[in-house]
C-alpha cells in the first residue's frame, strides 16, 4: 500500500515538473521571439539629464523600436555613450544623439561645452552689466567698452565684440526651467582666441557692459565710437553781427590851375619869331 502511494506521488511530481518546464520553455521562447523580431535597439534617457553631466549606466536604457521610425545617428548600446559629457539638455525618454554629447575623450562639465578652436572666458559683472540677471546660459550678447583712449579727458564707448554666446553664469551651465533671471558675479562667454585677447584688453582699459540681443539676430554692424561730446545737444550758434568798416575818406586833390600863356609874335625883317610868356 505504501509502495503504490509512493508511485502515485512520483507520477504526480513528474507531471507537475513537466508542466512547469513547459511553462518556462514557452516563456523563454516568447521572449526570444520578441527580441529577434524586425527592429533596432536605441539608447534613450532614463531620466532628465542636465547640461555638463557625465553619462553613467543608470542615466540611459536600451529600447527596442520597429524599423523605419528612428532618427539618424542613434546609439545602439550603452557602451557607446557611458562616460561622455552632455552639452544640451536631454529629457526623459529622449533619444541620445551625438549632437547632444561632447566628443569622445572631451570630458564633461564646462570643458566639454567648448568646441574645438574656441575658448571660454569669464568676466566679472554686476546686476547692471549682466542686464538685471537676464544674461543666462544660451543667450547671446554684445560687449561694449567705455574708456578714455589716449589719456584724453573725453570718454568714448565702442562695441568690442558682437553676438557672443553665454555658456555659464557663475557655476551654472544651464538656465532654470522657469527661465527666471539669475544673479551671478561672473559670466562665462564663448569666444575665439583673437576675441579673448580683445576682451582681456578691454577689461583693463575701462568699464565693460553686456548688451542682450535676440539670438535670431546675427547681423554684424560696423558702428562708430560714441564720445561724451556727442551726447549733449549744442545750442544754436549766435548769429554773427556784421561789422561795418568805416569807409576811407577820399580827398579830392584839385589840380593847380593852368597858368595863362601869352604869346608875342616878333617880326625881324623877313623872320618871324613867336615868344610865349
Amino acid at each position: 500500500m505504501n509502495r503504490n502511494r509512493l508511485l502515485l506521488i512520483g507520477v504526480v511530481a513528474l507531471a507537475l515538473g513537466a508542466l512547469v518546464s513547459l511553462g518556462v520553455y514557452q516563456n523563454l521562447k516568447s521572449k526570444t521571439s520578441r527580441d529577434t523580431r524586425p527592429g533596432v535597439d536605441a539608447v534613450v534617457a532614463a531620466g532628465d539629464i542636465q547640461v555638463g553631466a557625465k553619462l553613467s549606466d543608470g542615466d540611459v536604457r536600451v529600447v527596442h523600436y520597429p524599423d523605419g521610425s528612428m532618427p539618424p545617428n542613434i546609439f545602439h548600446a550603452k557602451s557607446e555613450v557611458v562616460g561622455r559629457g552632455v552639452i544640451l539638455p536631454i529629457s526623459q525618454g529622449e533619444f541620445i544623439l551625438p549632437s547632444k554629447l561632447a566628443g569622445e575623450n572631451a570630458g564633461y562639465g564646462l570643458p566639454g561645452l567648448i568646441p574645438p578652436g574656441m575658448r571660454a572666458m569669464s568676466v566679472r559683472v554686476n546686476e547692471v552689466v549682466s542686464v538685471a540677471g537676464f544674461v543666462l546660459p544660451g543667450t547671446r550678447v554684445d560687449v561694449l567698452l567705455t574708456g578714455t583712449p589716449g589719456g584724453s579727458g573725453d570718454q568714448q564707448t565702442t562695441t568690442v565684440l558682437e553676438n557672443v554666446a553665454v555658456i555659464a553664469t557663475g557655476q551654472k551651465l544651464e538656465r532654470n526651467s522657469a527661465g527666471e533671471p539669475q544673479s551671478s558675479p561672473v559670466i562665462t562667454l564663448l569666444v575665439s582666441p583673437d576675441d579673448a585677447q580683445r576682451l582681456t584688453l578691454a577689461s583693463t582699459e575701462g568699464r565693460i557692459q553686456l548688451v542682450l540681443r535676440n539670438p535670431l539676430d546675427t547681423r554684424q554692424q560696423d558702428l562708430n565710437s560714441v564720445s561724451t561730446g556727442s551726447l549733449y545737444r549744442r545750442g544754436a550758434a549766435p548769429i554773427p553781427v556784421a561789422v561795418t568798416k568805416p569807409r576811407p575818406k577820399h580827398t579830392t586833390v584839385e589840380a593847380p590851375p593852368v597858368p595863362t600863356v601869352y604869346s608875342i609874335e616878333v617880326i625881324r625883317g623877313n623872320k618871324k619869331d613867336e615868344q610865349k610868356f
